[in-house]
């Protein structure tokens, strides 16, 4: 057995083969049910067909619809299913290209005119009749001048292109099933038969190259899953999605616009501005309970110091800037800079460290139109943005510190399932070996000492220090990365900041960017779609309604708002010539916490009637009773 090779599988245990020997046939040698389920395998780590050969001693796990690698390779097969179906149907169109997405894939396609939603009806049943057929999904490899030639010959001159551009002495594989053969790394599912759980959801235009001088292709969208409950399951979460979405809700409960006149920027109106009042004064209650310094900067900055930190160089495309007097300038697109500033006035000493300034500061940054959306995201937006000066040995403190509270805030908020990621060194970087040993092993600690289960993500980190994710999980199980705090001697460095030591001598502070809410309008996005605009009573913009049954109640509504307004609660009345049933149906849509209704027989003792939202009726209540019912509420959070 000069040529056996031995295979080690997951649970350790080995397997010895008389040669050469495909993924398939190790799985078929386990058992008949692996064998049907296998769509892959990973050989020494990497991810492969289970046609492929393996020819050495090696590692072998065989991958199914089970695993991620799985479902990555159910989308990513899914995605040419749908490119097949296309030229299945319109023999026309040219394919492009067909990446996997997170949940699904996109394919790009150029074709003589906009493919209807009748079209992505029979595209889809089409790709379920293509996945009926089980044809086999088959490799093969050319050199790159062969099938340049070979896609020109089918007239995909999208595909010719994409092949020209790469190395003139490498070889590109190629996937065919059925009919169909397309340019592709892989690796793919064994047949067609493997792809079931499938919709196709929207058509959407894309240049070629993502270049605006280029063609505007159709880029079809769609979703692939490993069963039909998953599948479901994700259909009826985009539902749900769409029921809560910021921007629906903001309309429905008049909380904010964004108008043509100011792209990207929002127009707040009174009772989203009265949310953001809330999550502003919060965030500033935290600051001050915690040690922070609140500050202030400019909006606008000299172009010179924007070079110094080489944001003009990397960022200038993104910044919005102006020019007076023969100098450039720039709106800040991020407040770091300007709280460096700050930190140099006066001579600082090691006693003042740590120093914590914080700001809501207002930002803007000229993202591509075809990326905003909503207040989600924006070109002009504030940031609960702070920055730590401290020394290397207080990083460990600060991050524990600073994990300890981010919990807190999105626990008042009503985020429990938070997701801790630890970004490390990048392969291009500045600063020592040594000193991004300290700053990860720091971050570490600290996220440890917090009580924080966490990733790494490797190379993540930026070019000059590591830095640790917070990601909050809402409702639906979607995820939203708000927070973050991250290590940068790199800024200190270039602004020629420093501090004088226990020893007398000048040192560079090291500086902690962090954050919890990130953007005040993306944030209060996400908490409208958390809450499906139902905000909790200490955050809704009106807590209650007192509505009259008949005139003859007017002045005593009046006299109940005006003692809750007085205890500081956010109270109106509704004294319409209106039937008490639509009034509780119209703020019932508006999704007030409570609606008292005040009828003679509230009025002769003092009382409401108080319905909760959700319909829950809570009987007549003195008013003293139902005060401290909503002032619980708004101290507990509730």
């Amino acid at each position: 057995m000069s040529n056996a090779i031995t295979l080690t599988l997951p649970d350790g245990s080995r397997r010895q083969f008389p040669g050469p020997v495909s993924v398939a046939e190790v799985a078929a040698s386990i058992g008949a049910g692996l064998a049907k389920a296998a769509l892959g395998g990973k050989v020494d780590g990497k991810l492969v067909d289970t046609g492929f050969i393996v020819d050495h001693d090696a590692s072998l796990a065989i991958v199914t619809a089970r695993d991620a690698e799985g479902l990555e390779m159910i989308r990513h097969s899914t995605a040419h299913l749908l490119a097949y179906a296309v030229k299945e149907l319109f023999p026309d169109a040219q394919v492009t290209i067909g990446p996997v997405i997170e949940n699904g894939f996109y394919y790009d396609f150029s074709y003589k005119r906009p493919f209807t939603p009748e079209n992505l009806a029979a595209i889809e049943k089409k790709m379920t009749e293509l996945a009926a057929r089980d044809e086999p999904v088959v490799r093969r490899v050319l050199p790159r001048d062969e099938a340049v030639a070979y896609f020109k010959g089918l007239g995909e001159h999208y595909k010719a292109e994409i092949i020209a551009s790469i190395p003139t002495n490498e070889d590109v594989s190629l996937y065919r099933e059925g009919a169909f053969e397309d340019l592709c790394r892989g690796p793919h599912v064994p047949s067609t038969g493997k792809l079931r759980f499938f919709k196709l959801m929207k058509v959407a235009g894309a240049y070629w190259r993502g270049d605006h001088r280029n063609e505007m292709l159709q880029r079809i969208y769609g979703t692939a899953w490993a069963s039909k409950d998953d599948l479901r399951q994700y259909l009826t979460m985009l539902e749900e999605a769409e029921k809560r979405d910021h921007r629906k809700l903001g309309r429905e409960l008049d909380l904010f616009h964004i108008d043509e006149h100011s792209p990207g920027t929002v127009f707040w109106h009174p009772k989203g501005w009265c949310i953001w009042q809330q999550v502003e004064q919060y965030m500033r209650g935290v600051y001050r309970d915690n040690g922070y310094l609140e500050v202030r900067g400019p909006q606008i900055l000299d172009k010179s110091l924007w070079e110094k930190t080489g944001h003009w160089d990397k960022y200038r495309e993104n910044m919005f800037t102006t020019e007076s007097e023969k100098r450039d300038y720039a709106l800040k697109p991020m407040n770091c800079p300007g709280h460096i500033l700050i930190f140099k006035q006066g001579v600082r000493s090691y006693r003042d460290l740590p120093l914590r300034y914080g700001e809501f500061g207002a930002c803007h940054r000229n993202e591509p139109s075809g990326g905003l959306h909503g207040i989600m995201r924006v070109r002009g937006f504030t940031q609960d943005d702070g920055h730590i000066f401290c020394t290397e040995e207080m990083i460990q403190s600060e991050v524990t510190a600073f994990t300890t509270l981010l919990q807190k805030v999105y626990k008042d908020f009503g985020f429990t399932d938070i997701l801790y990621k630890l970004s490390t060194r990048p392969e291009k970087r500045i600063g020592t070996d040594a000193s991004w040993d300290k700053a990860e092993a720091a971050l570490a600690a600290g996220l440890r000492a917090s009580g924080c289960a966490f990733e790494y993500l490797p190379g993540e980190g930026a070019f000059y220090g590591p830095k640790i994710e917070y990601t909050l999980k809402d409702a639906l199980g979607r995820q939203w990365q708000c927070g973050t705090i991250q290590v940068d001697p790199n800024l200190p460095e270039r602004l020629d900041a420093e501090y004088v030591g226990e020893d007398g001598a000048r040192h560079r502070p090291v500086m902690l960017h962090r954050a919890i809410v990130g953007s005040l309008e993306r944030f209060i996005g996400i908490l409208i779609e958390q809450h499906a605009g139902a905000m909790p009573v200490w955050l809704a913009p009106v807590q209650v309604v007192v509505a009259t049954i008949t005139d003859a109640q007017a002045d005593y509504a009046q006299s109940v708002a005006k003692m809750l307004r007085q205890r500081g609660f956010r109270a109106e009345t509704d004294l319409r010539n209106e039937k008490i049933t639509y009034k509780i149906r119209e703020h019932s849509l508006q999704k007030l916490p409570y609606i008292l209704v005040a009828g003679d027989k509230e009025k002769q003792v003092g009382a409401v009637a108080v319905r909760a939202r959700g319909g829950q009726d809570l009987g007549v209540m003195p008013l003293e009773a139902f005060a401290e019912r909503l002032g619980q509420d708004i101290v507990s959070k509730a």
